[in-house]
C-alpha cells in the first residue's frame, strides 16, 4: 500500500466518476424523444419501448455486476474500470448511429452488461486507500457521482437543443472515453491476487460474503437507499406539473431545479460525513441518516408550491447523501480481505435491481393514491432502512467481529 499514491488514484478516480455519471444521465433528457425520433420496426407504442431502453440496462446489470465483481478480484480493479469506462464509450457513441428502437434496446442492453463504473471505482478506492481515510474517500467518490446526477440533465437537455440527439450520444462517447484514458495513464493499482491453491470459485466467495457478519443486512440497506432514491423519480415531473397549477411553461426547468437540489446536497453531505464517519463511526451515520430521510420525506406528500417541494428535496438529499459513503465504508470494513471486487459487484447489482422495480412500485402507489402516495412510500422505505440499520448494528456489536465494528471508526 506504501507504493500506491492513493491521494493521485483518487483525484483521477473522482474526476473519472464525475465525466462518466455525466454522460451516463446527459442522455436522460431527450431519451423518450430519440425514441420516438427513431421508431419501431415490429411496432409497440413509445411508451412500451422508453420504458424498454430504461429497463434493459438495469436487468443486465443486475446479472453482470456480481460477475465482474469477481474477475475483478482475480484480474485487478483498474482492469475493470477500464472496461467499464472504455467499453461505455463504445457502446454509447453506437447509439449516436442506431437506425430504430430496437437497435437501441440491444445497445441498451450490451451497456448495463459490460459498464458499472459506480461498482469498479468504489471496489479500486477500498482496496488501495488506508482503512481510516476509507470514508472520507468513498465520500468524494459518491460527490463526484451525485455531482454527475445533478448536472448530467441540464448538460444534457442543454446538449440536446443545440447539436441534436446523435450528436449527443457521441460526446457522451467522448467524454467516457476521456475518463477510460485517465484511467489507464494516470491511475496505478497496487495488485496482489490470491494464490491459486487459496482462491474461492465463483459461488463460494459469494458465500463467505453472505456469511460474513453484518454483509447481508448491508446489501439489504443497499436495495432499500437505491429504492428510496430512484421511486419518485418516474411521477416527480408530473407532480411538480400539478404543483405549478398544470402549467407547462417552467415545468421542466422546476423539476430540474427539484433533482438538481436533492443531487447537489447528497454531493456535499457525502464528502462531509463520509469523514465524519471515519471519526465517530459509520454505523451511527448510517441510523441517523435513514431516521433523518424517513422523516423528511412525510412532509413532502403535503407540499402545495414548488418552493415547498425544493426546500425538503434539498434537506432530504442531506440524509440520503449519507447512506452513501456510510454503507459502502462499512461493506470494506466488514467483507472478507481481498474480496473488494466481489464486494461492489454484488452492491451494484442489489442497485440495479432496486431501479427495476422503483418505477412499477412507483406506478402502482400513483394509482391507488395518487402522486402524494409515493412521497409517503417512500418514507415508509427509509423506516425500513431505518429498522434494517438498527438491526445490523446491534448484531455486529453483539458478535463483536472485529475492531472496525466499534463507534470510533
Amino acid at each position: 500500500m506504501s507504493h500506491v499514491p492513493w491521494r493521485r488514484n483518487l483525484i483521477v478516480l473522482f474526476f473519472v466518476q464525475l465525466l462518466s455519471t455525466v454522460g451516463f444521465s446527459l442522455i436522460f433528457p431527450f431519451l423518450p424523444l430519440y425514441v420516438r425520433e427513431l421508431g419501431s420496426v415490429t411496432g409497440g407504442s413509445v411508451e412500451f419501448w422508453s420504458g424498454m431502453v430504461f429497463s434493459a440496462q438495469a436487468v443486465t446489470m443486475t446479472i453482470a455486476s456480481p460477475i465482474w465483481g469477481a474477475v475483478a478480484d482475480r484480474s485487478g480493479r483498474k482492469l475493470m474500470l477500464e472496461r467499464a469506462t472504455l467499453g461505455g464509450a463504445v457502446l454509447l457513441a453506437a447509439m449516436g448511429f442506431a437506425q430504430n428502437v430496437e437497435q437501441l434496446v440491444l445497445l441498451r442492453t450490451l451497456q448495463g452488461a459490460v459498464t458499472g463504473v459506480v461498482a469498479a471505482a468504489n471496489a479500486l478506492v477500498a482496496s488501495q486507500t488506508p482503512k481510516r481515510q476509507m470514508g472520507t474517500a468513498l465520500g468524494l467518490i459518491n460527490m463526484a457521482r451525485w455531482g454527475g446526477v445533478a448536472g448530467g440533465p441540464v448538460i444534457g437537455g442543454l446538449i440536446g437543443e443545440a447539436f441534436g440527439f446523435r450528436e449527443s450520444f457521441w460526446i457522451t462517447g467522448a467524454l467516457l472515453g476521456l475518463a477510460g484514458l485517465a484511467v489507464v495513464f494516470l491511475v496505478r493499482e497496487d495488485f496482489h491476487p490470491v494464490e491459486k491453491s487459496q482462491r474461492l470459485g465463483f459461488w463460494a466467495s459469494y458465500r463467505v460474503l453472505f456469511t460474513s457478519p453484518g454483509m447481508a443486512g448491508l446489501y439489504s440497506l443497499t436495495f432499500l437507499r437505491s429504492l428510496g432514491s430512484t421511486i419518485t423519480m418516474p411521477i416527480m415531473a408530473l407532480f411538480v406539473l400539478a404543483l405549478n397549477h398544470g402549467q407547462e411553461s417552467g415545468a421542466a426547468a422546476l423539476t430540474g431545479v427539484v433533482i438538481g437540489a436533492s443531487a447537489f446536497t447528497s454531493a456535499v453531505s457525502a464528502v462531509y460525513l463520509g469523514r465524519l464517519g471515519d471519526k465517530i463511526g459509520h454505523v451511527r451515520i448510517l441510523l441517523a441518516s435513514a431516521l433523518l430521510a424517513s422523516v423528511l420525506f412525510v412532509p413532502q406528500a403535503f407540499v402545495t408550491a414548488p418552493w415547498q417541494l425544493i426546500l425538503l428535496q434539498t434537506l432530504s438529499g442531506i440524509a440520503v447523501g449519507g447512506l452513501v459513503p456510510s454503507v459502502a465504508a462499512l461493506m470494506n470494513l466488514w467483507s472478507p480481505a481481498g474480496n473488494q471486487g466481489v464486494t461492489y459487484g454484488l452492491d451494484n447489482s442489489v442497485q440495479a435491481s432496486a431501479r427495476i422495480v422503483a418505477p412499477m412500485i412507483a406506478a402502482a402507489l400513483a394509482a391507488w393514491t395518487g402522486f402524494r402516495g409515493v412521497f409517503l412510500g417512500t418514507a415508509t422505505v427509509y423506516i425500513a432502512a431505518a429498522a434494517v440499520a438498527f438491526v445490523v448494528i446491534r448484531g455486529s456489536l453483539n458478535q463483536g467481529d472485529s475492531p472496525q465494528t466499534s463507534p470510533g471508526d
